[in-house]
């Protein structure tokens, strides 16, 4: 497959100064590539040159066959739409003459919309979510809202290639989600390119087919998020300390290097909350018998807690039965996640039986689940909630 844009051993920068080097793009129909990295790192730089905006310093870009620098704006324009970082300063204007603008290249002298171009603005506003906003002053909507009326209006233009300057900063959870769901809809059923910048590392893993990871002047790593983007690799781009992403869950986790203090009894997700509920609140975490697919055994080894693991789909070995009761021993108390309980995680039960019969066991089931699994008379403290759970770590007197 042809590419629709490409750049070869492009050096890019300004008044001469190179901001970052040695850059490779071949941006294939379709395709959602994010360009990813830390505050400064020349992201935005990268995107203006591969838009024309700024003159390579070296090496070339492509458009279909065509050197970028030579096709003339206008027909540049019908290829290519750009939307940057900049807000639009714009009074007394609507929202539908925002989108109108991105006819300009297929207007007359006079820039008189026809009935076409009408229904293309219309049309536009229509994907992106935004018809209702026709009619009210573009300077009056929110920041989400913004974002999507100028997505229209480079749809307006009807390129074969958008090109955004992080499309999603400054909005909420809920914006985000809908820009990049617009940005993956136009490439998946309307076949465009997109190249965008982003921060949201969450965000670009599971949304973009292509990613380039940029930092200190040049493009560190570039390929399937799947193959580039790592615990170690993000760690190294952002130079984050006291963090670490979970390639598996695309999520960064504050990480407890406590030696263990409580002992947590997780399974099936149960464990997580616990284990940021108790990180927060100051303590060291010990968690097990865990196996190694389980998503408490991933979030834990993220968090750098100590794990008792066993292998995916095994029982649970004498070995570790043995490395758990330690733990609990030393541990000031246990807690019971809910874990639902099966056939290879049986021995936790029993785990949790002998804690109760030395020390604090706070368990998040219900009394009735409580007394079905373990019985009576041992020292098991309800708690349901994160709430209680808290309430009653207090007042047992624990602290960090």
């Amino acid at each position: 497959m042809s590419a629709i844009l490409q750049a070869k051993d492009l050096n890019a920068g300004y008044d001469g100064k190179t901001v970052v080097s040695g850059i490779d793009i071949k941006a294939l129909k379709g395709n959602v590539i994010c360009l990813i990295g830390p505050n400064g790192s020349g992201k935005s730089t990268i995107l203006k040159t591969l838009a024309g905006m700024l003159a390579p310093l070296s090496g070339t870009v492509h458009i279909g066959q065509e050197d970028i620098h030579s096709i003339k704006a206008k027909d540049l324009s019908k290829q290519m739409a750009v939307v940057l970082t900049e807000g639009l300063n714009v009074r007394m204007t609507s929202a539908y003459e925002i989108v109108s603008m991105g006819r300009i290249p297929y207007t007359g002298f006079f820039g008189r919309l026809e009935a076409e171009d009408r229904r293309i603005v219309l049309e536009s506003m229509q994907i992106v979510g935004a018809a209702e906003l026709a009619e009210r002053d573009y300077l009056s909507l929110s920041d989400g809202e913004k974002q999507k009326i100028l997505i229209a209006r480079a749809l307006a233009q009807q390129p074969s290639l958008i090109i955004l300057d992080e499309p999603t900063s400054h909005l909420d959870i809920k914006h985000k989600i809908e820009v990049i769901g617009i940005l993956n809809r136009l490439s998946a059923i309307n076949g465009m390119t997109v190249i965008l910048a982003m921060h949201d590392v969450d965000i670009a893993v599971k949304s973009c087919q292509f990613v380039l990871l940029v930092k200190d002047g040049r493009v560190m790593a570039q390929g399937r998020p799947e193959d580039v983007i790592g615990e170690k690799t993000i760690g190294d781009l952002y130079d984050i300390q006291g963090a670490m992403f979970n390639s598996v869950l695309g999520s960064l986790e504050i990480c407890n290097d406590k030696a263990p203090q409580v002992f947590v009894v997780g399974g099936a997700g149960t464990g997580t909350p616990v284990f940021r509920l108790l990180s927060r609140m100051g303590f060291g975490l010990a968690t097990g018998i865990l196996h190694k697919n389980d998503i408490d055994c991933h979030i834990a080894d993220s968090m750098k807690l100590t794990v008792i693991s066993e292998q995916c789909f095994e029982p649970v070995s004498a070995e570790s039965r043995s490395a758990a009761a330690a733990l609990v021993e030393k541990a000031a108390f246990v807690v019971d996640s809910n874990f639902p309980v099966g056939t290879f995680n049986t021995d936790n039960i029993e785990i949790l039986r002998r804690a109760a019969a030395l020390k604090p066991v706070l368990s998040m089931r219900p009394q009735q689940e409580i007394e079905r699994l373990y019985g009576n008379g041992l020292n098991i403290i309800n708690a349901l909630s994160l709430t209680e759970l808290q309430t009653q770590i207090s007042a047992l007197g624990f602290s960090e």
